[in-house]
């Protein structure tokens, strides 16, 4: 009685949220952000597959390799702040949809490319793109569930994440042996063209399903807009419980944000273009104040051990697993041709003499290449890591194990790199 007493009073976002419970729109809103969370990866670690055919038809250099592998990331690292920004301000669902369309449309470009500068430039747009959605894709999924399920949402993440590594290789197993060749007009389109074009489908996908679900009751609420936000709840506890809206036992929100809701509406119908512009400069302008505490202290210190120990994994993680199909692929080169030394020093020397090879000895080398054995040794090491994740799911639930792990991995993965370099 006292718990209805107060949904009928106003209700803040966690018992609001708690009172939508977790069904089939819960199901749903998750299955809408695996693709979303594999387009990252594809966008991140599409080239590397693509790598070990496409410098025979394009020609690439070492330098080139690795100039491909890193724009996409130089592309997420300017456009980090300003999808921040643009999240915050326009709401997360506008970013996932747009997001999504946008950076599909950019991979769709890059497998359009004919020389090595336009997929440079098509895969540096297409991570200054990606890096909006599958920012907020996190801070959508745990605006949409309360505090009983909020924890799981970055397991699930990781995931999902675990399982867009995993159908890459599959899919460069399939299709990348495949021998395709054709033209249109003075195009000329090949297997890694295609290989291209099919991983612009998460992209699409993830934008196309946002369009049916809405936007964050938590961003609302933050916006001090409580009649959208209450409509949104409404529809969640409606597809969630099988019930009628009326009935949802929320009536009115409350929050340390004042209600907007009315002048919003007016300012929407009302405002025009020159006053959506200075609205939009002031947030951001506000929004660049508010990034002041995090270079004052207390949060100072904290955020160098979060960003220091972030930018250490990812840097591990990457180094390695960008360059693994076109170290397996030479490795397979190798073994084909009778070498007895397939070690990473022998690996990069084979790779540095490729470049001095006449065209039939080329040509040869990148027949070879295009085998399916050379994807096998990649679909074995992202079957690990996925089952690794699903193994240890269940242990990250108890926070002393966790962090623990955390600890532990840390530690390795620096040795690891450490014994690499």
């Amino acid at each position: 009685m006292g718990d209805r007493g107060k949904t009928e009073e106003g209700a803040d976002f966690e018992t609001a949220i708690a009172e939508c419970g977790f069904g089939l729109f819960n199901v749903f809103i998750l299955f809408s952000a695996v693709p979303c969370l594999a387009a990252m990866v594809f966008s991140a670690s599409a080239l590397s597959y693509v790598m070990p055919s496409a410098e025979c038809d394009l020609n690439l250099t070492l330098v080139q390799k690795g100039m491909l592998n890193a724009v996409t990331y130089g592309g997420m690292i300017l456009s980090a702040v300003p999808w921040g920004f643009m999240a915050d301000t326009f709401g997360r669902r506008p970013v996932l949809i747009s997001g999504g369309w946008l950076d599909g449309i950019f991979i769709l470009c890059a497998a359009l490319s004919q020389d090595t500068l336009q997929l440079m430039i098509f895969k540096f747009f297409d991570g200054l793109i990606i890096c909006g959605p599958f920012a907020v894709v996190v801070s959508y999924l745990a605006e949409f569930h309360g505090k009983k399920h909020r924890p799981y949402i970055m397991l699930f993440v990781g995931l999902a994440v675990s399982m867009g590594s995993m159908m890459l290789p599959f899919l460069a197993y399939f299709l990348m042996p495949v021998s395709i060749y054709f033209k249109v007009g003075s195009l000329e389109f090949r297997t890694w063209h295609v290989f291209l074009a099919i991983s612009a489908i998460p992209s699409l996908l993830s934008g196309f399903l946002h369009i049916f679900l809405p936007e964050s009751p938590k961003f609302l609420m933050a916006q001090g807009n409580y009649n959208k936000a209450l409509k949104s709840l409404q529809r969640i506890y409606q597809i969630n419980k099988r019930k009628s809206r009326d009935s949802y036992p929320v009536k009115h929100l409350s929050d340390v944000v004042p209600d907007r809701s009315e002048v919003l509406e007016q300012k929407s119908r009302a405002s025009s273009l020159k006053e959506r512009f200075q609205k939009t400069k002031e947030k951001f302008l506000e929004g660049t104040r508010q990034i002041k505490p995090m270079f004052r202290k207390p949060y100072l210190s904290i955020s160098i051990q979060v960003y220091c120990l972030h930018f250490c994994q990812i840097t591990c993680v990457n180094s390695v697993r960008l360059w693994l199909p076109q170290i397996f692929a030479t490795m397979h080169v190798m073994e084909a041709q009778g070498f007895n030394d397939t070690s990473m020093c022998a690996v990069v020397e084979h790779n540095n003499l490729a470049m001095t090879l006449n065209q039939e000895e080329k040509k040869m080398e990148c027949d070879l290449r295009h085998s399916p054995d050379s994807y096998l040794d990649n679909i074995t090491v992202s079957g690990i890591g996925l089952l690794g994740f699903i193994l240890i799911f269940p242990l990250l639930r108890i926070r002393l194990v966790a962090h623990h792990i955390l600890i532990r991995s840390f530690f390795q993965s620096t040795y690891f790199c450490k014994e690499i370099i």
